[in-house]
């Protein structure tokens, strides 16, 4: 097939070159400024065969027109002033993972800001246990006028997002997220749902499936007369791939809880469960019984369905529940600094199960977690990424917050949408 997203493949095909991108005296530059060259600091060729972004390239992606950067399988800081484009940079990296990245942003969105651009593309090298993968993504317009994102392996289109999820296990915690465990349960459900995708790839193909037969069925009812034929079809998927997501969180959530009473220094005890109606059919049934009893609550619910517009049951109605473990208190309940302490304590232990699961921890994007700890916590944090040999891309305003981090992990600088080592 002859260059089906050239955008994308052009810049797979940077990204795979073995050098970097070079002005004519050979030194290597991110947008348009140049680079010293990277030399591993100590500790960090032992890293070698884990999870990590190794080569990452955009273009016209947010403020950036062209950049390229290439890491270590360590530790990344990027720091600089608020709007310089550290968080994009995360951003583009969320995007190698199923999903509409950390901000969900809506694909038109992402195109570079201020001018008529290109649509946004996003390439990287992706260092894993199994060898190393090329990824490219990015926003395509289609014939009817509309737009989609478009996914290369290793130079072959996937047939959906989904496939990233053999590849690549992202999880991120941004400053919007500290009100995760106040407002709806959506964000909660997306938040666990990333963490089921590092235990079982295919979590997020069948949510897809699951949700795209959430939304037809819904159309369906509302548009009337419908199909009974093809209601109970839709429903049969609904039910077949809706238990198989419950019972899939379940036992991640198990996980979870056990891993984090093992206890991580420095952060509190998190006690994990998942909530929902479906999640209890199963702790006291088999899984044939509880897919049965969905389609016949479905079935059942037609009518009050078409009305509201949804569906009354199902896993898209399920959440995430999180309390203190020493204390009991309901996440809700705890302050600010410990709900924050409690998600790193999840993502920790979620890193540490990967770890032993996979041979890899997670690739982890820490957008502004310093900032909002203190000492004694981010010396914590740092350790056990240090113990984890994950890759952790951080940001931050200021250096000095990272101090403990000189020598282990790779700096680099961004102002205004230019990233240089640091």
């Amino acid at each position: 097939m002859a260059a089906p997203y050239p955008a994308i493949a052009a810049r797979e095909e940077r990204t795979a070159a073995p050098s970097r991108l070079a002005d004519g005296a050979g030194n290597p530059h991110i947008g348009g400024m140049p680079l010293d060259p990277i030399v591993p600091a100590a500790g960090l060729v032992a890293l070698a065969g884990r999870l990590a972004v190794t080569r990452l390239s955009l273009s016209d992606f947010r403020c950036y027109r062209e950049a390229r950067l290439e890491a270590e399988p360590a530790p990344v800081v990027l720091t600089g002033p608020n709007g310089a484009g550290k968080t994009n940079l995360l951003e583009a990296i969320s995007l190698l993972a199923p999903g509409r990245g950390l901000r969900r942003a809506r694909l038109g969105e992402i195109d570079r800001r201020g001018e008529p651009a290109a649509p946004w593309a996003v390439a990287a090298s992706v260092a894993t246990p199994r060898g190393s993968v090329r990824i490219g993504t990015g926003r395509e317009a289609t014939a009817a006028g509309g737009e989609r994102r478009v996914v290369r392996i290793d130079g072959a289109a996937a047939r959906s997002q989904a496939a990233l999820a053999e590849h690549v296990n992202l999880v991120w915690l941004t400053p919007q997220m500290d009100r995760l465990f106040l407002e709806g349960s959506g964000a909660r459900r997306r938040f666990f749902d990333r963490l089921v995708y590092g235990f079982d790839p295919a979590h997020a193909a069948r949510s897809a499936a699951y949700e795209q037969a959430l939304r037809e069925r819904g159309k369906l009812l509302r548009e009337g007369p419908h199909d009974a034929s093809w209601l109970a079809a839709l429903e049969d998927t609904m039910a077949q791939q809706g238990i198989a997501i419950a019972a899939a969180r379940r036992d991640v959530a198990a996980r979870l809880d056990a891993a984090c009473a093992a206890g991580t220094a420095g952060f509190p005890r998190a006690r994990v469960e998942v909530s929902g109606a479906v999640e209890d059919w199963l702790a006291d049934r088999p899984a044939l019984a509880a897919e049965d009893e969905l389609r016949a609550r479905l079935a059942a619910s037609r009518r009050q369905d078409g009305e509201s517009g949804g569906a009354a049951i199902g896993p898209h109605r399920s959440d995430l529940s999180v309390s203190h473990g020493s204390t009991g208190v309901a996440a809700a309940q705890c302050s600010t600094g410990e709900q924050k302490a409690l998600l790193i304590a999840i993502l920790l232990a979620h890193a540490r199960l990967q770890a032993k699961l996979r041979g890899a921890a997670p690739v982890m994007l820490l957008d502004e977690v310093a900032a909002h700890l203190d000492r004694a916590r981010r010396r914590a944090l740092f350790a056990e990424l240090a113990a984890l040999g994950a890759q952790a891309w951080l940001t931050g305003t200021d250096d000095e917050l990272f101090v403990e981090l000189r020598g282990t992990a790779q700096f680099f600088g961004v102002r205004e949408a230019t990233v240089s080592a640091a």
